[in-house]
């Protein structure tokens, strides 16, 4: 049965700092576009909140009214989980303040803030937060799952380095979760996803970072691209901390002054190599690629920290038409090699690719059981198979290729769970794997305590036990 707001609307408005839209109020077609184009949903009601205590009064107006919650902070979550139709989506785009401690080391972050307000406030003092890869994806969606990118090997993921959190849970409390207080919270909110409230403020830990900051990337051709996986397995392990690693495999190189024209639109394999520490450590590992498997064309630079935070932006732009499915895999095995090498060149749209996240060093060194994370802390890449595609025809062919490849691949797979951010058809078996039986118990024991109703299940659910 189709929902709708009741004329109660008017209460929620006059409990709200912050404006509340509705169905044929001026700019409600913008405010439920979300950055996913294969997503559209009509909201019944859209609570654009100022503060905590707006999320609050709108969380207790949608259990009211009977209303769907979902929660936006970004926008950026690829199956839609931040878009509801026909319920109420808790907004936070007004709630974007970050502030900075540089004594300290400490960044509060509210919830709607972006990676790319974050990486601006906290580079003004030389400082970072490790965080994912796009500038425009939401801090909050991102950190709750997990959060990795390039700093991953040096400084953990985004939840390793969070240090409390300011969380409205589904009974209207706003709550504080942190070391010494609600633990079972602060644990839980620490990879188990937006299952246990909405988070209006981050505290995170910092870190010396850039500005300027090492650079490469090396770019081999479809012909090359077992030698250069192998190359990259090789490469990848030996490195120091201090470098970030990637991987990309069915990437088109783009028509950009950085490629060489006759290699413009060219598919092939890439390592995209960021340095933090010394120039010479970075020059060496850049010297031994050269020298064991030239590339087409390479680039390496310097460039501000905030530049390689936005490296994808542009690929990733709202508008497109996206569709994901991720796993773990130990390591890029020669069978893994032999799916890879098969499946790059059947992609339909230039912008879809599989990412390769290397995920080892300080990652490792996190219990398996200090944080919620749904992914074990032994040495591992995170694999993305990604459909980025400007048309919905082109997703429909892309999509059955993403799911090809991650079918292929199974066997090389660690099991079949994967890193929550990017379960794109959540399943009940898929969750469970990607936890695991104790943290899932765990977590579904944390979320009767302040979810009960599972009014939070607009995300990779778990239930309440």
């Amino acid at each position: 049965m189709t929902q709708t707001a009741s004329g109660d609307i008017e209460a929620l408005r006059a409990a709200m700092d912050g404006p509340v839209i509705a169905p044929g109020d001026p700019g409600y077609e913008e405010a439920r576009t979300v950055w996913n184009a294969d997503i559209d949903r009509r909201p019944a009601v859209i609570a654009r909140c100022a503060s905590a205590r707006d999320v609050a009064a709108a969380v207790t107006y949608a259990q009211a009214e009977g209303l769907e919650i979902a929660v936006r902070g970004g926008a950026h979550s690829m199956p839609g989980a931040s878009a509801v139709d026909d319920g109420l989506v808790v907004d936070l785009s007004r709630m974007r303040a970050v502030s900075v401690d540089p004594t300290a080391r400490r960044a509060r972050v509210q919830g709607g803030a972006l990676l790319g307000d974050l990486d601006a406030a906290t580079q003004e003092h030389g400082l970072a937060v490790p965080t994912g890869l796009v500038s425009h994806t939401g801090v909050g969606g991102l950190t709750l799952g997990g959060g990795m990118g390039w700093l991953t090997r040096q400084a953990g993921l985004t939840i390793d380095n969070l240090v409390s959190a300011e969380i409205v849970v589904a009974d209207g409390r706003v709550l504080r979760a942190a070391a010494d207080e609600n633990p079972d919270l602060f644990w839980a909110i620490r990879g188990g996803g937006g299952n246990f409230g909405v988070v209006t403020e981050f505290e995170f830990r910092l870190h010396e970072v850039g500005p300027m900051v090492h650079f490469g990337l090396f770019f081999w051709g479809l012909d090359q691209g077992a030698e250069a996986l192998r190359l990259i397995r090789d490469v990848v392990p030996d490195l120091p901390r201090s470098q970030g690693a990637i991987a990309a495999t069915a990437l088109t190189a783009p028509p950009a002054p950085f490629v060489p024209e006759e290699h413009h639109h060219k598919q092939g394999y890439a390592l995209l190599l960021p340095g933090f520490g010394a120039a010479a450590e970075h020059q060496r590992v850049v010297d031994r690629i050269r020298a064991e498997l030239p590339p087409l064309f390479d680039v390496v630079e310097p460039m501000p920290y905030v530049a390689l935070q936005q490296l994808f932006d542009e690929a990733n732009a709202w508008g497109l038409h996206a569709y994901e499915k991720a796993a773990y895999l130990t390591d890029l095995t020669d069978g893994a090699i032999d799916v890879l090498t098969e499946h790059a060149p059947g992609k339909s749209s230039p912008l879809s690719l599989m990412l390769f996240y290397r995920l080892d060093q300080t990652y490792c060194e996190v219990g398996e059981a200090d944080t919620a994370f749904g992914g074990g802390r032994s040495p591992r890449y995170a694999a993305f198979l990604i459909a980025l595609c400007p048309t919905p025809d082109l997703l429909v062919a892309d999509r059955a290729w993403v799911r090809s490849v991650w079918d292929a691949l199974r066997p090389h797979m660690i099991d079949v769970g994967s890193y929550v951010n990017s379960i794109h058809e959540p399943d009940e078996h898929r969750i469970r794997a990607s936890y695991g039986p104790a943290k899932y118990d765990r977590l579904a024991s944390i979320k009767a305590d302040y979810d009960p109703g599972n009014v939070f299940h607009r995300n990779a659910n778990i239930k309440p036990a």
